[in-house]
């Protein structure tokens, strides 16, 4: 028998995926993004069906927290009455698999299915190229190749260690004010910002379009990661320099330490991001004054 597709959809459509043709689908009930937040920090799945039932509904998808935690190994697919390009395109470019009218119960199961594969052949694609290409950081896939390994270490040598993911919001409005290259450059000046003060045995990683996680490779004391997830946030606070302009971006934090909150790589990441996208971001998103401009911008930022 078929291994069952892991989804997490509203109760609505529960039914109708588990008599589909296109399954077997193993169904996780949820109601809302608040509780699909909470969800997907406490466990894996293969995809993620989201009801907007309303315009506005379909919008605050835009600017849901946990989406960039979601699109990372999950297939999201938007349900919505009236899908239009405006709101599609967008979401499209956010790592959604699709965007589909809700009223087509009978054709879900087959785009579920087919959003599923299409986001193996991307995963198994992402696994071959283990360096983001933006900013030069490790990915998602090597990061977690990289915990194994040191989780496995661990096990030999016990030593706690720390995973801290940072949730970035200001990119996507400089992308629209400047250019999909002038949101890169401001990527690669966040990671810079972020590997700056780190030891060379920890580790930056780029995950999806608007989210990092820094790997702590061992702690002298939980304090220890709570003092560089302060330190990382404050720094990300100062303005950027990008094309000319002070850009600013606001940053929320995530922590999750080995061994208490997980002692498995995936544990640990799902715990990190999700505690990010549950917390509300501090700083300023936009274009910054210069007189806002403090001593803690990055050497590179006048480039």
């Amino acid at each position: 028998m078929n291994t069952p597709f892991r989804v997490l959809c509203p109760a609505s459509l529960a039914a109708s995926l588990q008599a589909s043709a296109f399954g077997p689908f193993d169904t996780t009930r949820c109601d809302g993004l608040d509780e699909a937040a909470a969800l997907l920090g406490s466990a894996s799945f293969d995809a993620v069906c989201i009801d907007a039932p309303d315009a506005a509904a379909a919008a605050a998808v835009l600017h849901w927290p946990a989406l960039s935690h979601a699109v990372l190994d999950a297939a999201v697919l938007v349900l919505t009455p009236d899908p239009q390009a405006a709101l599609a395109v967008p979401l499209l470019q956010l790592g959604v698999q699709d965007v589909l009218g809700s009223s087509d119960a009978a054709g879900i199961g087959r785009a579920l299915r087919l959003a599923v594969e299409r986001k193996r052949l991307e995963l198994a694609a992402r696994k071959a190229y283990a360096t983001d290409l933006a900013t030069g950081l490790p990915n998602h896939a090597q990061l977690l190749e990289h915990m194994t390994h040191l989780v496995a270490l661990r096990e030999r040598e016990p030593a706690p260690m720390a995973l801290i993911a940072l949730r970035i919001e200001g990119l996507a409005q400089v992308g629209e004010a400047l250019g999909a290259e002038s949101a890169n450059v401001l990527r690669r000046k966040v990671a810079v910002r972020l590997r700056a003060g780190l030891r060379a045995s920890d580790v930056v990683a780029a995950l999806g379009a608007d989210a990092f996680a820094v790997l702590l490779a061992w702690i002298d004391a939980p304090e220890h990661a709570l003092q560089v997830a302060a330190k990382m946030a404050q720094s990300l606070s100062q303005p950027f320099s990008v094309a000319g302009r002070q850009m600013g971006v606001a940053v929320s934090v995530g922590l999750a330490s080995y061994p208490d909150q997980g002692k498995d790589a995936g544990t640990l990441l799902r715990r990190a991001l999700g505690q990010a996208a549950s917390l509300a971001t501090m700083g300023h998103a936009g274009v910054a004054s210069p007189f806002d401009r403090g001593p803690g911008a990055a050497a590179n930022d006048d480039h």
